[in-house]
């Protein structure tokens, strides 16, 4: 198989069913794609023959093992970093004195190590084994949580939050390439969308978590924010001991496996988009290549357009009520956007299509934000939260999960998620500072510029699938083009381009 690269051609039928063989050879005779990069020495045997009921059936297996912890570490994860919000309705304003911007700024400084760290993070990930990186750093911002109880100063406040960011700026992109491994890429948003769905959650129990702990206030000296953070904080700690001893690193290290069904996992994966798979070797070229795709930078736009909305309306939702009102008032709204996510997740995967159900998303913020910014009563304005929540929390799986899998070789991938999701958040640490308090109760501002972030979707979102329809088009016209021509790619050619392959479709 010789010729030059050609980023908008396919290769021919005959040539896939040449690749597929070379594919089962490979994964028999020289172990796993993890085995071939770490130098282990585990044989596995050819990957079955599964039918549709069967493949089904063993990836339950993999989500019954794997998806309950990690869903439970993100879920204290979220309510670790939001919990500040109940704080400040408990009492830590007026004890820690946070006068002025103080409190925005507090918030903001937590955004800052969070996005810079999430890169580097993913960048050892397999050095350090996700069974151990992941539940390591849940134990240590766990730690960092429970000191929170006892800040007594605004100092105090900033150094903690900042530990707080780098600590927590691991889990989420390291997760959503931990899963990126372990399941073919329209299968990805289902399993991104029970994982997030822990974020939502944590918006729901938070209020009830806060309102019940709450009546602790006075305990041992200390207000009722305190104890929000202890309790919580040493929550976090318990989880992340036990993920210690139920995480695994790869499907080819996954004792839960059988030899067979490692060898099918790791070749549905490694094969899902090509005929020829993946690179899984480590080179600069590869964080090169992330730098300068200009899908990452376009869907970094994305990303902020909910991230945005996401952040502003978790950290000061609701808007106008009295504490112990406005603890439980958190709950309903997150309880509809865990249906509608889930709703989102299951349709998306099954059809696999990803713009539609952001573009959903974002009307649905339209909706919510432009009712919060006019002169409607307080109970129209509560019931427009609903549609402030469900269209960020819900469209947020379907963003990460459509830069996932428009990326192909692992560590393209990893850095190309760690960029997207890490910069992406920046947007978090403006709508952090966005909601003054000097504007309440309208938030005519806070609320102004979340309609700017939901118009940046509105304008990019549509750019970038226009891109991705057109570069899809020109690879299918120059199919037969390369058929004709006898133009045909070696499989180390096409491993090298990866999703600039011929035979690599961008998903919709």
């Amino acid at each position: 198989m010789t010729g030059s690269p050609n980023p908008s051609g396919k290769v021919s039928l005959d040539e896939k069913k040449e690749a597929r063989e070379e594919a089962v050879e490979t994964v028999s005779s020289r172990g796993s794609a993890h085995e071939l990069e770490f130098g282990g020495d585990n044989k596995l045997p050819p990957p079955p023959k599964l039918t549709p009921e069967q493949e089904a059936k063993l990836y339950r297996k993999v989500d019954l093992w794997l998806m309950p912890i990690l869903t439970i570490m993100y879920l204290f994860s979220f309510l670790d970093r939001g919990n500040i919000g109940n704080a400040k309705l408990q009492g830590l304003t007026s004890q820690l004195h946070l006068t002025g911007n103080k409190y925005n700024i507090a918030l903001t400084m937590y955004f800052i190590p969070y996005c810079i760290f999430e890169c580097p993070a993913n960048l050892v990930l397999k050095k350090f084994r996700p069974s151990r990186w992941l539940p390591g750093i849940t134990i240590v911002w766990g730690i960092i949580v429970t000191l929170m109880g006892l800040d007594r100063t605004y100092a105090n406040l900033v150094g903690t939050r900042i530990a707080l960011g780098i600590a927590e700026a691991g889990l989420f992109p390291g997760v959503v390439y931990y899963l990126s491994i372990w399941y073919p890429r329209h299968m990805l948003q289902w399993r991104i969308g029970i994982f997030y769905g822990g974020a939502t959650v944590a918006g729901a129990f938070s209020g009830l978590l806060a309102f019940g702990i709450s009546f602790m206030s006075g305990t041992d000296g200390m207000l009722g924010w305190s104890w929000i953070f202890i309790i919580e904080g040493i929550a976090t700690v318990c989880v992340g001991i036990i993920s210690l001893f139920i995480l695994v690193d790869f499907p080819d290290t996954a004792k839960f496996l059988t030899p067979e069904e490692k060898a099918y996992i790791i070749w549905k994966k490694k094969y899902d988009n090509s005929s020829v798979g993946e690179e899984e070797h480590f080179a600069l070229r590869h964080v090169w290549a992330a730098l300068k795709d200009w899908q990452i930078w376009l869907q970094i736009l994305v990303y902020m357009s909910i991230i945005g909305p996401l952040y502003g309306i978790s950290l000061f939702l609701p808007f106008g009520f009295d504490t112990a009102i406005s603890q439980l008032l958190t709950v309903p709204p997150y309880v509809f956007a865990t249906i509608v996510l889930l709703i989102f997740a299951v349709w998306s995967d099954r059809i696999k299509m990803r713009y539609p159900f952001i573009l959903a998303g974002l009307f649905m913020c339209l909706i919510g934000f432009s009712i919060n910014l006019s002169h409607a009563p307080i109970g129209v304005k509560y019931f427009g939260t609903f549609f402030c929540v469900a269209g960020s929390y819900a469209a947020f799986p379907g963003v990460v999960a459509w830069l996932g899998n428009n990326l192909a070789g692992q560590y393209k991938r990893g850095v190309g998620m760690a960029l997207h999701i890490g910069i992406g958040n920046f947007a978090g640490a403006i709508a952090s500072n966005i909601y003054r308090e000097q504007d309440a109760p309208r938030y005519i501002l806070g609320h102004a510029l979340e309609l700017m972030f939901v118009g940046i979707g509105f304008v990019s979102l549509p750019i970038v699938v226009f891109l991705y329809k057109r570069i899809n088009a020109q690879r299918d016209r120059l199919q037969k083009e390369m058929e004709e021509k006898g133009i045909k790619l070696t499989p180390e050619e096409l491993r090298e381009m990866g999703d600039r392959a011929p035979d690599f479709r961008y998903t919709l």
